[in-house]
């Protein structure tokens, strides 16, 4: 028997070894996560590598394309013409880098660190932030780099300190071709400067006096190779490679400096500003002084035949008010002068043009601007932001980065080029729960945890140290390379209860197969099914039975039952019929996606019932194939079946079919939203709303459909996700899980839907949030509350009090097999009864993986059954890194840890009808009936964190005379579809064991269908 050969198995602790079969499942090698063939010549793929924005691991030429770049070609760039390097890394999905040396200290990491698709080419990886995917042409590197010692009468002084704010050297120029120690020391030989230095691989700096800020370094600090000569070092991020003439100039810097750009720029010559033939409402402004404090203008263009027109046409381009010219040949723009600007005398702005020797373009350190408004505004010199600050946030000061090789001081990093804030960071730090916000390099904002500082060993730097403006905000600052402007959060803003009473994870029994649905059925029986034809057991039967009264009791407890197709990632619910009957749609390949499934739970307590699950692919179907699909009882008590794909990793089946099929035609209703979200859609969460309207999730997105034409009626905003990334998801492959949050008589309130947990696109961080939304209020948005830990894959449980176990799921990663890390082994508890930002209670952990494939239930005693992981995740020699998991627990929650005695109840009429009322005699041990509650847990079905049909709750109208109580039921088929649930009275906090009761009947009659022989129906 085949059971008997399981049970042979499972006693033994004998079970097989993973097989990676050739399906097509979803799996991490399914992604191709980067291209190790068919590259150009000889070049091969690395690895993926640390990088570091202060200090590259590749620097001797970069570019970037934010819609078209590839490995190839990138690898094209550091190979051909001028760049002939033999690494090529590609980045953040969209830079490349070349380089001869792996450099700064850049390690090996994990290759799914590097997991962001390339701009051109979606099938290949481009690293990620902060990570490289390095490939090598296959040629040996050069001789390494080299401070050059000596350039003539040109002696190295070794590598400086430099700030941006107040330059060693005052003066920077241009060079004849790309920088380096030669290039460099002549082009300040010819300026008449003593003092050379190369910054950044790519500046050159020419001045006749170190400024008093500046010292000697470690010649390690010099560490970025010459854009003009690799085989050269060119100083780093702030840090000069300095250069002394040791003899005599030919000639002596003009009596303003010099400096600027350029070596092509003209002396003092008779220019002037340009007052005609500038376009519509341009005019000359004034000759204003640059970098006294910093720059007055960003947005910097240099070309050397640049003219007051072509500076002032390359501005309007871009909607600018002000375009400026220095040194001849820079052209900068923007709407305001920064950093305390001030006009200086019109004699200064003295060099000629690089495109027209007649006009005055600037001089050094001088900027000629002209203005589109007339008026010139002129922004003060930043400073830190310390008052008329949001919320509770408080300022703390200049806080050090750990630098190169070592991880952010906090995690969560947006940048924003032209729009970073203080506001803005603080305020986008706070909505997601963050109380550490910093501000880095201008246009950086980073997130995290106050305890991240701490665990990082974070230090304060001088103040002085962050000195960048921010670039949404130039008269605030926003710390500087390697440095935050820091702030706190100094009130309350997650509160996380830690209960002394947590509840406790108990083993119930071992099972037989990694279940992908647990449903307990109207017999209190556990049915589960598992990927039959897929399965990791060939004897499997697909489908199993567990009677909880005999849990003490392995070969007794389990009855085998039989599918006759995989149901592998399909969905269930419970009918309204007589029967209960429970009905599985869908299924992973072939006919099983088109399969309809139905069984009629059966025998009692300690004895086996005698009915199997029936199915024939050759009168009962799908209109289409379904995988992943998600299906929800309507109020009408027809079932909604949408979404899904047509079959494994096949295309998109973004539509919705309805069961029994209606008469006519094809009556399948696409869905253009399904469509354009595929395939981050799967399993969408649907839920009837008190309206009678429809909720479904899907993606990032929701919206209300009509419940008979199914159009839509409203489209709610997006949902919120990370911090740093809007594009996260909350469904299949993303995958939270979502509820709705319960109902209270009369019913009046709107309706509010939970989702927590889900995951990113690329990157696959799992989110640390729940969100939630009344769908019909007025103005409807969503409402963020931070988790105690991040969580994807987690299963949501309502329970009898009205409060929701979170549990299962990864740190990291996403659904499918291979995809996730770090299994979440705590469970939390969510009390919507509490306020906003207080409703999360930390209970107790487990010790066993439950990732992919797991599910949680509630049982009618008021347990919690937590069973499956199937991750299916190996480490490289072929062994499992997260076990097949077949063990069955229980979670006690803390309503059934007190020693409290469960009340008890006794009920006669079990089939409701709508706003009926029924009478119960109750005998409660620690409270009275003046303090009792009454709670109604729909029947429900789990598979993949989705609670088909929503989980509902209903705390409907009592009233009590002595111990016999009187229950109204719900009042429509929108408050409550039709359908079964489990009936609790609650002693104070301690629920009852349920009792099954029908509520509304079976208005489409299902208990007649289907009219086929070979299908057993129970009547309606």
């Amino acid at each position: 028997m085949v059971l008997a050969r399981l049970l042979f198995s499972a006693f033994t602790f004998s079970v097989s070894s993973p097989v990676a079969y050739a399906r097509g499942l979803r799996s991490f090698n399914d992604l191709q996560p980067r291209q190790t063939n068919a590259l150009p010549g000889t070049w091969s793929a690395l690895g993926c590598y640390t990088d570091n924005g202060g200090a590259r691991t590749l620097s001797a030429a970069l570019y970037a394309d934010t819609a078209n770049m590839t490995i190839e070609s990138c690898i094209n760039f550091c190979s051909t013409g001028s760049n002939a390097y033999i690494y090529a890394g590609v980045e953040y999905a969209q830079e490349c880098y070349c380089g001869n040396f792996i450099a700064n200290g850049a390690t090996n990491v994990t290759i799914s660190d590097c997991n962001m698709a390339c701009t051109g080419k979606a099938s290949e990886l481009c690293g990620a932030g902060n990570r490289l995917d390095i490939f090598w042409s296959g040629a040996a590197p050069p001789a390494a780099p080299i401070i050059v010692p000596s350039v003539g009468n040109w002696t190295s002084l070794g590598c400086y300190s430099d700030s941006a704010a107040t330059r060693a050297l005052a003066y920077g120029t241009a060079t004849t071709g790309g920088v380096t120690a030669e290039s460099c020391t002549t082009a300040c030989y010819n300026a008449g400067y003593p003092l050379a230095g190369m910054e950044y691989s790519t500046q050159c700096f020419c001045g006749l006096s170190l400024e008093s800020n500046s010292a000697p370094t470690t010649a390690s600090d010099c560490d970025m190779t010459c854009v003009g000569n690799s085989s050269e070092y060119c100083g780093g991020p702030n840090r000069l490679n300095l250069y002394n003439y040791t003899g005599t100039l030919p000639s002596t810097p003009p009596a303003n400096g010099g400096g600027g750009a350029s070596d092509s720029g003209g002396g003092a010559t008779n220019v002037s500003p340009v007052s005609s033939g500038l376009p519509s409402s341009w005019t000359y402004g004034a000759c204003y002084v640059d970098n006294a404090n910093g720059r007055a203008l960003g947005n910097e263009y240099d070309n050397n035949s640049v003219t007051v027109e072509s500076c002032i046409a390359h501005c309007v381009s871009s909607n600018y008010t002000l375009a400026a010219i220095e040194y001849s040949t820079q052209c900068f723009c923007g709407d305001y002068l920064t950093n305390g600007a001030a006009k200086a005398p019109e004699a200064d702005c003295n060099m000629a043009c690089g495109g027209n020797a007649n006009e005055a373009c600037g001089g050094p350190n001088r900027l000629s601007v002209y203005t589109s408004t007339g008026n010139v505004t002129v922004l003060p010199i930043p400073t830190t932001q310390t008052t008329s600050l949001p919320g509770e946030w408080a300022y703390k000061g200049c806080l050090a980065e750990l630098g190169a090789g070592s991880p952010r001081m906090l995690p969560y990093e947006l940048d924003w080029p032209t729009n970073n804030t203080v506001d803005a960071c603080l305020n986008q730090c706070a909505s997601y729960g963050y109380p550490a916000a910093g501000l880095e390099y201008g246009e950086q904002c980073f997130c995290g945890d106050i305890t991240d500082v701490t665990n990082n060993g974070g230090v304060f730097a001088p103040e002085t140290d962050c000195n960048m403006p921010c670039s949404g905000d130039p008269i605030h600052l926003c710390g500087a390379g390697d440095r935050l402007s820091m702030y706190y959060w100094s009130g309350s803003m997650n509160v996380w209860h830690t209960p002394g009473n947590t509840g406790y994870y108990e083993f119930l029994i071992g099972g037989l197969i990694v279940p992908l649905i647990a449903t307990v059925g109207i017999n209190n029986k556990v049915t589960f099914l598992e990927k039959w034809g897929t399965s990791e057991f060939d004897n499997s039967t697909g489908a199993y039975e567990l009677d909880l009264t005999l849990t003490d009791n392995y070969r007794l407890a389990w009855r085998e039952m039989h599918v006759k197709t995989d149901v592998f990632c399909s969905g269930s619910i419970i009918l309204p019929d007589k029967g209960g009957r429970q009905i599985n749609v869908g299924g992973w390949s072939l006919e099983s996606t088109f399969g309809v499934r139905l069984y009629t739970p059966d025998g009692s307590a300690g004895v086996n019932g005698t009915n199997d699950w029936e199915e024939n692919v050759n009168e009962l179907t799908l209109q289409r194939g379904r995988w992943y699909p998600t299906a929800m009882m309507m109020p009408n008590g027809s079932i909604l079946v949408v979404g899904g794909e047509s079959g494994s990793n096949a295309s998109p089946q973004p539509s919705l079919e309805i069961l029994p099929k209606p008469p006519g035609g094809d009556t399948v209703m696409t869905l253009d939203y399904l469509q354009r979200t595929d395939p981050y859609n799967l399993y969408p969460f649907l839920m009837v709303l008190p309206s009678g309207r429809f909720f479904i999730g899907y993606y990032n997105e929701a919206r209300v459909l009509d419940p008979v034409t199914f159009n839509t009626v409203a489209v709610l905003p997006n949902m919120p996700g990370a911090v740093n990334n809007f594009l996260a998801g909350r469904t299949y492959p993303m995958e939270g899980s979502a509820v709705l949050l319960p109902q209270h008589a009369p019913y009046t309130d709107p309706i509010e839907v939970l989702i927590c947990g889900g995951s990113t696109i690329g990157a696959a961080i799992a989110l640390d949030n729940c969100i939630s939304i009344a769908p019909e209020a007025e103005n409807p948005t969503w409402t963020l509350e931070r988790m105690p830990s991040k969580r994807v894959m987690p299963c949501m449980v309502p329970l009898p009090d009205g409060t929701f176990l979170i549990l299962n799921g990864a740190f990291q990663g996403q659904a499918g097999f291979g995809l996730a890390t770090g299994p979440n082994l705590n469970a939390i508890l969510y009390d919507p009864s509490l306020p906003i930002g207080q409703r999360i209670s930390i209970l107790n952990s487990t010790i066993v993986d439950r990732l992919y494939h797991s599910e949680a239930t509630l049982l009618p005693d008021g347990r919690v059954l937590v069973s499956g992981s199937d991750p299916q995740t190996y480490y490289p020699n072929g062994s499992t890194v997260y076990p097949e998991e077949m063990r069955i627990e229980v979670y006690i929650p803390p309503y059934l840890n007190q020693g409290f005695r469960q009340p008890e109840f006794t009920i006669t009429e079990t089939d409701w009808e709508l706003g009926g009322q029924y009478q119960i005699t109750v005998n409660l041990f620690q409270g009275t009936t003046s303090t009792m509650k009454v709670s109604l847990v729909a029947a429900s079905s789990s598979t993949h964190g989705n609670i088909m049909s929503g989980g509902r709750v209903i705390f409907p109208e009592f009233s009590c005379s002595g111990n016999t109580c009187t229950i109204t039921s719900p009042p429509n088929a929108y408050v409550s579809p039709p359908g079964w649930s489990q009936l609790f009275i609650l002693d104070g906090p301690t629920p009852s064991f349920g009792a099954w009761v029908r509520i509304g009947g079976d208005p489409a009659k299902l208990g007649n269908w289907p009219d086929f022989p070979d299908f057993t129906t129970p009547g309606v």
